[in-house]
């Protein structure tokens, strides 16, 4: 959801310019600041992020990528395998494999019922003892290497619209399968008939984030909060799976801009207020993949949604239970839409106490958050002052 100031919205952001009445009032009450949740030195990634607003410090507990989807997925995976993140790309298709152009990361948001058909093409040609292939969420799928190594894998959303040969696999046995899977998908009937709708084909497949089997300490034991999880992303779901939260399905949940925004916020006040959870985290995609996608107008409508159809409904919900509660509204980590991938800049966030009659002139986005004075510098302490009892004195500027 962070970005940086676009010439084109008169140099302001897609949080500045998006209409947001439910976030703008909470603004006002709440704490706004800067958080740092990519450790210096470390990718940009979702999974670095994530873990750090979740409270695990990746320095300490990150492992790979892949290795966390693979729990969400439910594989059991053995002290000696490599996960690695199994993509559906859209490339090019005139050139010879390495000459290709990636043209999208998500082949066109492609649906996980069409992905699954694909992924069964790709399984049946290409599976052995040595590489297992696991179907996912959307373009998201998994591959486990028996006995591999933690092979050095380039992200596809950092190279959309870049020649692909200096960006595959160093390992053989990972470029020769990426080769066959576009020999596999480019003319199966699925793919023709997405080509004849006007939908990106999805070609290929692309290998990265690889990493080892994952060991994540017990949420709860942690925080002492019951936690639970609702997301259609298998990284934020495996997040959980290792933490001993509890994940939430919610129907039509997908990770794209036409999730079911507000299936999500009202399991959020069903596992709060009926399920006696302390503590839910709500992830939405869409913001992110805008930003893949470079659409100033998707991305803005991505964060408007999340205003109208999760924060508003969990806000009203949780006023009209009558319950005390705290809520930290932030992104993992930027994706400004210029780059079309992530950056490690700090982001900003608004946490908000119901108990505490705090007024400030602040909105939420990132000249007000920079203009607060407040900076977390270790992104993966942001839960404790969630967590914390939420005094009065505790709002003040400690930075």
């Amino acid at each position: 959801m962070s970005d940086e100031l676009i010439p084109t919205l008169g140099d302001k952001t897609p949080l500045m310019v998006a209409d947001t009445p439910c976030i703008n009032l909470l603004a006002k009450k709440s704490e706004i600041g800067l958080a740092h949740t990519i450790p210096k030195g470390m990718k940009p990634g979702s999974d670095t992020a994530n873990l750090s607003v979740l409270g695990y410090d990746p320095r300490i507990y990150y492992s790979g990528r892949s290795p966390l989807e693979a729990l969400s997925i439910g594989v059991d995976m053995k002290d000696t395998d490599i996960a690695l993140r199994c993509n559906l790309v859209t490339l090019s298709e005139d050139e010879p494999y390495e000459n290709k152009t990636i043209i999208d990361h998500s082949s066109g948001e492609i649906s996980t019922e069409d992905a699954a058909i694909l992924m069964k093409a790709i399984k049946d040609e290409l599976e052995n003892d040595i590489f297992k292939y696991y179907v996912g969420t959307s373009y998201r799928h998994l591959t486990i290497w028996k006995r591999g190594s933690v092979a050095s894998l380039k992200e596809p959303h950092d190279i959309l619209g870049h020649i692909i040969g200096k960006h595959l696999p160093k390992e053989k046995a990972l470029k020769e399968m990426m080769v066959k899977s576009y020999d596999i998908l480019n003319e199966h009937p699925l793919n023709i008939e997405r080509k004849e709708k006007g939908l990106n084909k999805a070609n290929s497949i692309w290998f990265w984030g690889a990493g080892t089997k994952p060991a994540l300490s017990s949420f709860e034991e942690k925080y002492n909060k019951k936690g639970a999880m609702i997301s259609a992303v298998d990284l934020l779901k495996g997040i959980a799976v290792g933490a001993g939260m509890k994940v939430i399905e919610v129907p039509g949940a997908n990770g794209t801009l036409h999730t079911n925004y507000e299936g999500k916020a009202s399991a959020a006040l069903e596992v709060l207020l009926k399920q006696n959870f302390n503590f839910v985290y709500v992830h939405v995609e869409a913001p992110d993949e805008m930003g893949h996608q470079g659409s100033i107008e998707n991305k803005i409508k991505a964060i408007e949604y999340l205003d109208q159809k999760v924060i508003k409904p969990v806000v009203d919900g949780m006023y009209a239970s009558g319950e005390d509660y705290r809520m930290l509204i932030m992104p993992d980590h930027p994706t400004p839409i210029h780059l079309r991938t992530h950056t490690d800049d700090p982001v900003p966030y608004l946490l908000y106490d119901s108990r505490v009659n705090k007024k400030n002139n602040y909105l939420y986005n990132e000249i007000d958050a920079i203009c607060s004075g407040n900076v977390i510098l270790e992104g993966y302490t942001i839960i404790d002052r969630l967590f914390d009892k939420g005094e009065e004195h505790k709002y003040e500027n400690q930075y």
